[in-house]
């Protein structure tokens, strides 16, 4: 971003000195996040241990205030310091300075044939760092900068803050000016603006550019400056055979209007031309030590005059009161405990301690079981899932998980009486309704298997009571509904029959006598004879029907029009 004009010592007033370490803050939520992460860890770690009441009995000297009050305390240390580091501070007010030097306006050339690396990295990060090795030696001069391209631009007044100047000149890129070109005439002009008009010596212009445009009015400014008592030296970078420009956007070489590309060389006589006319004097650049030392020596050739800045900035730091709070804050937080007072141990706290240990070595080797069982279901090896199940229930038989896993395992098994009793088991040592409905909702299953709907049902209510939103049981509650509507129906209808066969019994006694005498044979009147020529008969036609068939068969095939 281009700045112009603008009130550069307020600017620079800012609350930290060294503000690239701002970073360090970052520290602070990382240490928020490891704090609450400590304190989810020890819920976690108080929920394994087992009973909430026998916990508390065991950490009743533990302080969770003093653990909190420790990490505050910590936290504002740790702001206090990274602040200290980054030396906060405020401004005491400005000053005038007082030395014995000249002013110094740099006009550089930021326009894009700057970008050609016919000198590495480019022309223009090679001319920065002549600038910036210049501005070290100047240190009782005051130093001002133009950028300039296709316009030119006044990027810092005259000052003695020369890390602003640093800071100003490390920000100038060919993308600061739209318009390209090389005015180097309206740079020198605008580098004769800053200084005080009514001085006629004191003043010099250091011009580094690649001279490439010819501007005809630099020539005619560089004299005029020259008789004001202007020294204007100026330095010539790149190389006369010249270099390709690679566009920094599409990584490729420059090209004109006319798909030529382009190669910018290092005018030289432009630039001498200048020199000449400004009284000062022409420099290549070949290296950056004596191309600064040249310069430094002819610009140190000038008259001196005490230079006055009213802007310059006094600045108070507040690092060592930052540091000393924070220094008492860490030695309060090493003196707050997070145990309480220490009373002398009870018998009973021994006893319940003792307790305790036993009760998690208990859990341990139940949870092993558990383990074991669920690797055997998961391989369908249902007899060893039972075989582990089995032995914890037996150690421990108000193991709700133990019985509701051996429930299904025996399910599995085709042992469903079984399995009915340890989801009964499971159902009374649950603890919570969803447990409790698992428990009848399986129970439920194997009854309906056995078409038991009756008891079914109504376990399936039993479980829907305790979770209403067990859609599994809602579900199958309807089918067994269903199921048992239409056993009633068929009862119904059974005994309907029965009962309207018992009325026609009753209303006439001999009706079955009468049907068995109806289904047997009649005697036949038919002859040996003719019964032989009926037979005959009948199988000569059951050969025509056989015989047509057959040719239908033959004429006619059936065919499928797709094999799907």
């Amino acid at each position: 971003m281009l700045l112009r004009n603008t009130n550069l010592h307020h600017n620079m007033n800012l609350p930290f000195q060294y503000k690239e370490l701002l970073w360090l803050f970052l520290l602070l939520p990382i240490m928020a996040c490891i704090y609450f992460y400590a304190l989810q860890k020890k819920k976690s770690v108080f929920k394994k241990l087992g009973d909430e009441a026998l916990v508390k009995e065991l950490t009743a000297n533990y302080s969770p205030s003093s653990f909190h009050k420790k990490f505050i305390l910590l936290f504002i240390s740790m702001g206090l310091i990274i602040t200290s580091i980054a030396n906060l501070r405020t401004a005491a007010g400005a000053e005038k300075v007082n030395k014995n030097g000249i002013d110094v306006m740099i006009a550089i050339d930021i326009s894009k044939s700057m970008l050609a690396k016919d000198i590495q990295p480019n022309r223009l990060e090679r001319a920065k760092q002549v600038l910036n090795k210049l501005i070290d030696k100047l240190d009782n001069d005051r130093i001002g900068i133009v950028v300039f391209a296709g316009k030119a631009y006044l990027q810092m007044p005259l000052t003695v803050d020369h890390s602003a100047a640093k800071m100003y000149l490390a920000a100038a890129t060919p993308e600061t000016i739209t318009t390209q070109g090389t005015v180097i005439g309206d740079a020198l002009k605008m580098c004769s603006a800053a200084f005080n008009a009514k001085e006629k010596k004191y003043k010099a212009v250091v011009l580094i550019s690649d001279g490439e445009d010819h501007d005809e009015n630099a020539l005619k400014v560089a004299e005029q400056m020259g008789q004001e008592g202007i020294q204007i030296n100026t330095i010539g970078i790149g190389s006369p055979q010249g270099a390709t420009i690679i566009d920094e956007v599409t990584k490729e070489e420059k090209k004109d209007n006319e798909g030529n590309i382009v190669i910018t060389k290092l005018n030289e006589q432009t630039l001498n031309d200048i020199a000449v006319k400004g009284k000062g004097t022409y420099m290549m650049y070949e290296n950056t030590e004596r191309t600064v030392s040249n310069l430094y020596n002819q610009l140190s050739g000038l008259d001196k005059r005490s230079v006055t800045d009213n802007g310059f900035v006094n600045y108070k730091s507040w690092f060592q009161y930052l540091l000393a709070a924070a220094f008492l804050f860490l030695l309060i937080e090493l003196f707050i405990s997070e145990l309480k007072k220490v009373k002398k141990p009870k018998l009973t706290v021994a006893v319940l301690l003792l307790c305790f240990l036993n009760f998690s070595a208990l859990a341990q080797k139940e949870n092993e079981l558990i383990k074991k069982g669920n690797d055997a279901y998961k391989k369908s090896d249902f007899e060893n899932a039972i075989k582990n199940y089995g032995e914890l229930v037996q150690k421990n038989e108000t193991n709700a998980v133990g019985q509701y896993n051996l429930g299904n395992a025996l399910y599995k098994s085709d042992k469903k009486d079984d399995a009915i009793t340890a989801y009964d088991k499971a159902f009374s040592a649950s603890k919570t309704p969803i447990e409790k409905s698992n428990a009848l909702y399986n129970k439920a299953v194997v009854l309906q298997n056995n078409k038991k709907l009756d008891d079914c049902i109504a376990t399936y209510k039993n479980a829907l009571k305790l979770n209403p939103d067990n859609d599994d049981a809602r579900q199958n509650l309807q089918m067994a509904l269903k199921k048992q509507a239409e056993q009633k129906k068929e009862e119904q209808e059974d005994k309907k029959d029965k009962k309207d066969k018992k009325k026609e019994d009753e209303k006439d006694p001999n009706k079955d006598k009468k049907e068995d005498e109806q289904s047997k044979p009649k005697p036949s009147n038919m002859s040996k004879k003719e019964a032989e020529q009926q037979l005959k008969a009948l199988s000569q036609k059951e050969k025509d029907l056989q015989d047509k068939l057959h040719k239908m068969n033959v004429s006619n095939p059936n065919k499928l029009e797709k094999d799907w």
